[in-house]
């Protein structure tokens, strides 16, 4: 797929604006697939009841994560495993602590929609995931979790790859960033040399130390940088003057410069910059996106944040509608929930699905990253498969 243009960014914000006049607040209804090609196969429909199993897992990192929000050495994130007719899928959450989310609060979450997946039928996937939206309040990251895990029988159940559910071609995926946690300049020099077989990388910023961190960065390396500074300047001037130096190290788009709140504020500053914003703690669901259309320049969509590959999938037609950038990220996680991700990173102009990568006992094996490049998997459903750590 050919790589965006950043020359045009101010000429589509403003015919983005024009767009809004029309469009207005009114969220885009993305048509969804293949609900009905399970429906229409030869194959028999599901017949027994089906059964849900949940586990928490710890993920321990290769290194201290440091954001502005956190620092730690493991997550813990949810599995779900949905089993009916001798399959089962599974489904990974990394519950987000910004929204007060946690494994085991949406393990009972989920232990507690027993009987729901006990009598739903899996080849009505929307209407199921509808119910599920309907009953559980919050809880994106579980909820993303049993979505991925129904559209893995389903993908399973039809014997092909969850992209080709949405119709999608697995050579037009992007590259991925690899991601650079904030940490002192002698580990972040040592981080950088260990993603040399990453083109682009990701840094995270958004603390006093940002000049030394991307210092120590462009000591080493003289790849394209993005930076994702997760609100960490605080006031309009503060992130203005950050960008501008920023722009003049190489830097190609910053993510999420100010609070998610400060609306106004980035429409602001987004007029006096010349590299593409994009919203990330600001765009948690698809009917925030057309209030944040001339404010940023894309999006970050999450599959945790969005609620699975569903809510993804719209968020992404939606936000392209509106003539937005579009990139897929992920928190940090296994194989499962980037691999989900990955499945729907043939529709978007850039990938940071990383957070496998960052992980030192993934439990399972899925998509992979070939000179930057994600490689989707071929079988059916995620297409994952558990490893021996």
């Amino acid at each position: 797929m050919p790589g965006p243009s950043f020359i045009t960014i101010k000429e589509a914000h403003v015919e983005r604006r024009e767009c809004l006049k029309v469009i207005g607040a009114t969220a885009v209804t993305a048509a969804l697939p293949l609900e009905a090609t399970l429906k229409g196969t030869a194959r028999p429909a599901p017949g027994g009841p089906g059964s849900i199993r949940t586990e928490v897992k710890r993920l321990k990192l290769r290194h201290t994560w440091t954001t502005t929000m956190s620092s730690s050495e493991y997550r813990d994130t949810l599995f779900v495993y949905y089993t009916r007719d001798g399959l089962t899928g599974v489904g990974e959450g990394a519950p987000i602590v910004r929204y007060n989310e946690d494994a085991v609060g949406g393990q009972k979450v989920v232990d507690g929609l027993a009987d729901l997946f006990a009598t739903a039928d899996p080849a009505s996937f929307d209407k199921l995931n509808a119910e599920i939206l309907r009953r559980v309040e919050g809880q994106w990251a579980a909820k993303a979790a049993m979505d991925i895990a129904i559209l893995d029988w389903v993908g399973q159940r039809l014997g092909t790859p969850i992209h080709r559910l949405f119709g999608l071609d697995p050579a037009d995926a992007p590259l991925t960033t690899f991601s650079i946690g904030i940490d002192t300049p002698e580990i972040t020099r040592q981080k950088v040399r260990e993603a040399e077989a990453y083109p682009v990388l990701k840094v995270k910023v958004g603390l006093a130390t940002d000049e030394p961190t991307i210092e120590a960065v462009r000591s080493v390396t003289k790849k394209p940088l993005r930076v994702d500074a997760n609100e960490g300047w605080t006031n309009k001037e503060e992130a203005l003057r950050k960008i501008q130096w920023l722009e003049t190290q190489g830097v190609e788009m910053i993510e999420q410069p100010l609070p998610a709140a400060m609306l106004e504020e980035t429409r602001w500053l987004r007029d006096r910059v010349n590299i593409p914003i994009f919203a990330d703690e600001a765009c948690l669901h698809a009917a925030d996106i057309p209030k944040l259309a001339d404010a940023y320049d894309g999006v970050n969509v999450k599959l945790d944040k969005a609620g699975g590959i569903l809510q993804g999938y719209r968020m992404i037609l939606i936000a392209r509608a509106l003539g937005l950038k579009t990139m897929l990220g992920c928190m940090v996680s296994s194989s499962v929930s980037v691999t989900a991700a990955a499945q729907l990173s043939p529709l978007v102009d850039f990938a940071d699905l990383d957070g496998n990568l960052l992980i030192g006992n993934d439990p399972y094996q899925g998509v992979t990253v070939k000179d930057g490049k994600l490689i989707l998997p071929t079988t059916p459903g995620l297409g994952v498969r558990p490893t021996s750590v």
